[in-house]
């Protein structure tokens, strides 16, 4: 089974209170805090409180910061991550956070990655939290990232920037493509580093799906509101078999009528290089009584930036629409199978324990095609053949 964690941001999400949930949840502080040290960065105590928010016992994660810091640039911190003596994943989950994190922070400031300045992110304290953050998502185990619409707050903060709305322009920039309301309280409720780490890791927002709840965690955040338990919850969860075959994609698409037609192929290999799932058009008829192309994309989360910005780039149009859609799909795996004109792929499709169907690989059906002089058809036909009599002799055994 898949190991999951459910972020339950009905009170928002900061950095310190993710770690602080983690802790709820289980991860030994000790190990966390030896696993922080490989870090190359001082001057900084970690403590771990048990603390109340309303009705709610909470977990408070605390970075006493007692010496000076720098303003930080992304090459900064990139160099202190990739020097760290940490696991693969852990770097490259942090990483991804504080890339999306310079790239927020550049189209606010009209800058690029490698020249803005982190500030509030760039302290101890949120490096601290973020790479926690995903030292503990390492050490429980966690491979799939779940939310629900985020509250993000209302009103004003003030910044290294001086009083800025909420969400912080950074944060606002973090949150495109994503589930999130305002609520009636005043204050900021999700911070840049929170929602830098939730939407970096999440692939979608919505009710808690059909999950098996393994444990839950409360993490507190600074204050302390009548209204509201400052916590946020992470539920730790099992996903059954069911549930497995269930996952989003993000749809964008665009309408086009004034394109030159060469250059969709080159849209579409760009899109794929960029981690597009499919790429298809679709004619339509446009205002005008003009033929158009609908130019669609599928893809996951995480690239629904990139892939924007490439249709902004590439294509003639002056916008792009983006949707989050839900789908069922088959596991998927492959198979061998040896035939007269060599070793085929074989692609199935399957339920459980279910074979929906199965189709020969292409390329490897080509390739063997050419080599032997046959049809594509006849390689097809025993490539099936060969995985029938195979998958036969099993179910004799």
């Amino acid at each position: 089974m898949t190991t999951g964690i459910y972020f339950d941001c009905f009170a928002g999400a900061s950095g310190d209170m993710i770690v602080g949930a983690l802790i709820d949840l289980g991860l030994d502080f000790a190990a966390l805090k030896d696993q922080l040290a490989q870090l190359p960065v001082s001057g900084y105590e970690l403590k771990s409180e048990r603390v109340g928010r309303g009705a709610i016992a909470a977990t408070r994660f605390i970075v006493e910061v007692d010496a000076h810091q720098p303003a930080r640039k992304f090459t900064d911190i990139r160099g202190l991550i990739e020097h760290a003596t940490l696991t693969n994943r852990v770097k490259s989950r942090s990483l991804l956070v504080f890339e999306r994190l310079a790239h927020a922070e550049a189209r606010v400031h009209g800058s690029t990655i490698d020249e803005v300045h982190f500030h509030e992110v760039g302290a101890v304290d949120s490096i601290i939290d973020i790479v926690g953050a995903m030292i503990g998502f390492e050490m429980l185990n966690v491979e799939k990232f779940l939310s629900s619409p985020m509250r993000v707050g209302k009103g004003t903060v003030k910044t290294a920037h001086g009083l800025l709305p909420v969400p912080a322009p950074g944060a606002a920039e973090l949150l495109r493509g994503a589930a999130v309301y305002a609520g009636e309280i005043e204050g900021e409720f999700l911070t840049p580093t929170g929602a830098a780490i939730v939407t970096s890791l999440c692939e979608s927002f919505g009710p808690l799906p059909r999950v098996i709840i393994d444990r839950i965690g409360y993490g507190a955040g600074k204050r302390d509101h009548k209204e509201l338990p400052n916590v946020l919850r992470l539920i730790r969860f099992e996903e059954d078999e069911t549930s497995s075959q269930r996952d989003s994609v993000m749809v964008i698409e665009t309408n086009i009528d004034d394109m030159n037609p060469q250059g969709y192929g080159f849209v579409m290999q760009k899109a794929f290089e960029a981690g597009a799932l499919d790429v298809f058009m679709t004619p339509t008829q446009m205002k005008k009584n003009r033929p158009g192309v609908l130019l669609t994309v599928l893809c996951k989360r995480e690239q629904l930036d990139p892939i924007a910005e490439l249709l902004m780039t590439e294509t003639t149009t002056l916008g792009v629409r983006y949707y989050e859609a839900r789908r069922r799909v088959a596991e998927r795996i492959v198979e061998t199978v040896e035939t007269e004109y060599g070793a085929i792929r074989i692609k199935v499709a399957r339920s459980g324990a279910r074979t929906l169907h199965f189709q020969p690989e292409y390329e490897d059906c080509a390739q063997a095609a050419r080599q032997a002089n046959v049809s594509l058809i006849e390689v097809q036909r025993a490539a099936e053949s060969a995985y029938r009599t195979e998958k036969s002799s099993e179910e004799k055994k």
